[in-house]
C-alpha cells in the first residue's frame, strides 16, 4: 500500500534540495569571490542552526579567547563578536517564547554599561562613525564594533546560568580555547597546502620575524597560550590544589606553562602572572601559613640562579626578564628601553591635549587626511620620533595607555561610566567570592584576582578600552553566569529562632523517653 503523504513530502524535499545543490555548485565555480563566501557562510549558518540553538552558550565561551577570525565577512570580525550577537539573539528568543523564565541580570553592572553605551553612541554621532569596509571614507569604525560587541558579549555570556556541575567545563572552554594561539607561531613551518588555516588564525608577526632573522627569538602565541593554561589551572585547582595536592603532574604542567610564556618576550606578561599569583595567594589565605617563607626562599633562590644565567638565555626570555634587576644582553636592553621610551614620549606629548577632549572625546573616527599621516613617502606629515604627538600610534588612537584611551576618546563622561563599570564588576566578583557556593570558591577567587589585576594593568602598565573591554566583559560575564548573578550573605537566624530550634531538638531527643513513660 502506497503512503501518499510520505511520497509527497519526499518530492517536496527533492524539489527544494536539487535546485539548491545546482545553484550552490554554480556559485562554487568561482569560489574565491566575496559573494561566494557570503553565500556559503549564510548556508552554513542555516545548516548549523540546530547546533547553535542547543549549544550557543558553550560555543560563545569557547570562542572568547579562540582568536579565530571570519575572513569572509566584511571587516573580518573575530568569531566571538559573531557568537555574541547570535547567542544573545537566541537567548532573547528563548525568553520571548517562554523557554527561559528569567534572564540573569545584575542591575549595578547593567546600568553602568547602558551609560557607557550611551556615551559611545553619542560620541560616534558627534565625531563620525566610519566603516571603511562599507565604503565610508572615514576609518576607525571597527573599534566601535569591537567595543560594543564586547559589551553585548557580556550580556550574552551572563544572561544564562551555568549549571554547577558544568562549571569546570565552561571554565575550560573559556580559557583553553586560547591554546589556538600556538597555531600563529607555527606559520613559518606549516606546509604550503595547509596555509589556508591562516585565513582563520592570522600568523604571529613575531614568529615571522624570527623565521626571517629580522628580529630576536619571540613567539607571541606562546605568551597567550601560557596565560590561558596558567589561568585555567589556577581557576580550577587554585594554588592549594597545584602545590599541596600531592599530584605532581599539576605542578609540572603549571611550571612548564609559566616558562612557556617567557618565549613571548613580553615583560608585562610575566609581571601580570606574578601579580595574579600574589593576589590569589592572599585570597586563598595562604599568607597565614608556612608557605610564605617557603615561596620567598624559592623566589630568592631562583633570582640568585638567574644572575649568572640570564646573559646566556634566548632573546625573548632575556627581554621578558629585563624589568628585574638582572644583567641582560645590550641588544635586549636596547629593545626593551626603546619600547618604553617612545611610549613615554607619546604620553608626555598627549597629556596637554587631554583637557580639550574632556567634554567631548575625539572618538575613533580617522579621516583620510589623518590616515595619510600614518607614514609613507607621500604622507602629508612624515612621522618623526622628535614629534611624539605625530607618531602614527597617537594619530591612530593606539595610545598603549588605559586612562588615555578612555579620556581622549570618550572624554570625562566615558571615564565616569567606565569607572562605574569597573567598580560594580569588582563588587560583584567580591560578593561571589565571599558568599558564593563553596564548590565554586576557587573559581570565584581566581576571577576576582584576575579582574583586579587587569584593572591595575589597564591603569598602570598597558591598556586600550576597545581591546580590554573584551577581557573585562568576558571575566565578569563568566563570574555572573557561574553564580547566577550576585551572591548574597546567608541571613543569620534570630535569637527566637535559635531558641525554637533548640527546643525542637530537645523535644525530638526526649520523645522516645516520653512515649515509654506514657506506656507505663
Amino acid at each position: 500500500m502506497n503512503n501518499a503523504p510520505a511520497i509527497l513530502r519526499t518530492l517536496i524535499i527533492y524539489a527544494v534540495i536539487v535546485p539548491l545543490a545546482i545553484f550552490v555548485g554554480y556559485m562554487l565555480t568561482d569560489p574565491l569571490t566575496r559573494s561566494t563566501f557570503n553565500f556559503a557562510g549564510i548556508l552554513a549558518l542555516i545548516l548549523v542552526s540546530p547546533v547553535l540553538l542547543r549549544w550557543h552558550h558553550q560555543l560563545l565561551a569557547l570562542s572568547w579567547y579562540l582568536g579565530m577570525i571570519l575572513f569572509f565577512l566584511p571587516g573580518q570580525p573575530q568569531l566571538y563578536l559573531v557568537m555574541s550577537a547570535l547567542s544573545l539573539a537566541i537567548l532573547l528568543l528563548h525568553r520571548a517564547l517562554g523557554g527561559v523564565k528569567q534572564l540573569v541580570d545584575v542591575p549595578q553592572v547593567t546600568w553602568s554599561l547602558i551609560c557607557l553605551v550611551a556615551v559611545v553612541v553619542f560620541t560616534a554621532k558627534m565625531t563620525g562613525l566610519g566603516l571603511r569596509t562599507m565604503g565610508s571614507e572615514v576609518y576607525g569604525g571597527h573599534r566601535y564594533i569591537y567595543l560594543l560587541g564586547a559589551i553585548m558579549g557580556y550580556f550574552a555570556l551572563s544572561g544564562h546560568r551555568i549549571p554547577p556541575e558544568k562549571a569546570r567545563l565552561y571554565v575550560g572552554l573559556f580559557f583553553l580555547g586560547g591554546l589556538a594561539a600556538l597555531i600563529a607561531d607555527l606559520a613559518p613551518i606549516v606546509p604550503t597546502p595547509l596555509h589556508f588555516i591562516y585565513l582563520f588564525f592570522p600568523a604571529d608577526p613575531y614568529a615571522i620575524q624570527t623565521a626571517s632573522g629580522q628580529g630576536g627569538l619571540r613567539f607571541g602565541g606562546a605568551g597567550t597560550a601560557s596565560l590561558m593554561v596558567f589561568s585555567y589551572m589556577l581557576a580550577v585547582y587554585g594554588i592549594r590544589g597545584i602545590f599541596l595536592s600531592g599530584r605532581r603532574w599539576r605542578l609540572i604542567v603549571f611550571c612548564f606553562a609559566t616558562m612557556l610564556g617567557l618565549l613571548g618576550g613580553f615583560r608585562g606578561g610575566l609581571a601580570f602572572q606574578g601579580m595574579i599569583f600574589a593576589l590569589l595567594f592572599y585570597l586563598e589565605g595562604l599568607h597565614r601559613t608556612k608557605l610564605v617563607p617557603i615561596f620567598a626562599f624559592i623566589g630568592f633562590l631562583m633570582l640568585v640562579l638567574l644572575i649568572p644565567l640570564t646573559p646566556h638565555l634566548p632573546f625573548s626570555i632575556q627581554r621578558a626578564l629585563s624589568f628585574l634587576p638582572l644583567k641582560v644582553d645590550p641588544l635586549v636592553q636596547q629593545s626593551a628601553t626603546g619600547s618604553s621610551t617612545w611610549r613615554f614620549d607619546m604620553w608626555k606629548a598627549l597629556l596637554p591635549q587631554v583637557p580639550h577632549y574632556l567634554m567631548l572625546g575625539k572618538g575613533y573616527a580617522l579621516s583620510v587626511n589623518d590616515f595619510q599621516l600614518l607614514g609613507g613617502a607621500d604622507a602629508a606629515v612624515q612621522v618623526s620620533s622628535d614629534f611624539a604627538e605625530n607618531q602614527y600610534m597617537a594619530v591612530a588612537g593606539a595610545y598603549h595607555n588605559g586612562p588615555l584611551s578612555v579620556l581622549m576618546t570618550f572624554g570625562l563622561w566615558g571615564g565616569i561610566a567606565f569607572s562605574w563599570f569597573l567598580i560594580a564588576g569588582t563588587w560583584v566578583l567580591y560578593r561571589n567570592y565571599r558568599y558564593g557556593d563553596p564548590a565554586l570558591w576557587t573559581m570565584n577567587a581566581f576571577l576576582l584576582a584576575i579582574f583586579v589585576v587587569r584593572i591595575i594593568a589597564f591603569f598602570f602598565i598597558f591598556g586600550g578600552l576597545d581591546g580590554d573591554m573584551a577581557h573585562f566583559g568576558g571575566l565578569l560575564g563568566l563570574g555572573v553566569s557561574l553564580n547566577g548573578g550576585v551572591c548574597q550573605p546567608v541571613p543569620e537566624p534570630t535569637r527566637e529562632n535559635n531558641k525554637l530550634h533548640a527546643f525542637r531538638g530537645i523535644r525530638a531527643h526526649l520523645q522516645p523517653t516520653l512515649r515509654r513513660h506514657q506506656g507505663h
